[in-house]
């Protein structure tokens, strides 16, 4: 297996393994690092909040993905961005889409009444300050 390792802004390690994709079960509220980076995290307990870390240049390119394991109609999934970066795009739905208009530091919620197994959302960090929505399923509401 590859290993590269790179430091955060406080020169913390933030080794990541190059690897195929992983996926983790999370029953709690879960802070997401560099090296959680590709892997695909589903969840079925409701009322959980996933922290994305602060977009800087050294990580640039982080990818999560979030799926709702749960039944439909059960949880609501909080995606909460740094206080500096913000959430972009849309998830063209049926009934309406939803969109994420970039407001910084606002969370991207799976509403729990709408949601359904399987609602998925997958977030890149594509430039500094800026995460953006590249697939999805399911009504995902930005925070008001």
């Amino acid at each position: 297996m590859l290993k590269y390792s790179v430091t955060d802004d406080n020169g913390e390690s933030m080794a990541m393994n190059v690897r195929g994709i992983l996926i983790e079960t999370i029953t709690d509220d879960k802070t997401l690092n560099l090296g959680d980076s590709g892997k695909i995290f589903g969840i079925a307990t409701d009322a959980k909040t996933f922290t994305l870390p602060k977009i800087t240049v050294k990580n640039l390119g982080m990818n999560f993905t979030v799926v709702n394991t749960g039944a439909d109609g059960n949880n609501i999934i909080t995606i909460s961005p740094n206080a500096v970066d913000s959430v972009n795009g849309s998830i063209a739905n049926a009934s309406a889409d939803a969109v994420a208009g970039g407001t910084v530091n606002k969370d991207i919620i799976n509403t729990k009444a709408t949601s359904n197994k399987g609602d998925r959302i997958t977030l890149v960090a594509m430039a500094l300050t800026e995460w953006y929505i590249v697939e999805g399923v399911g009504i995902w509401a930005s925070e008001g």
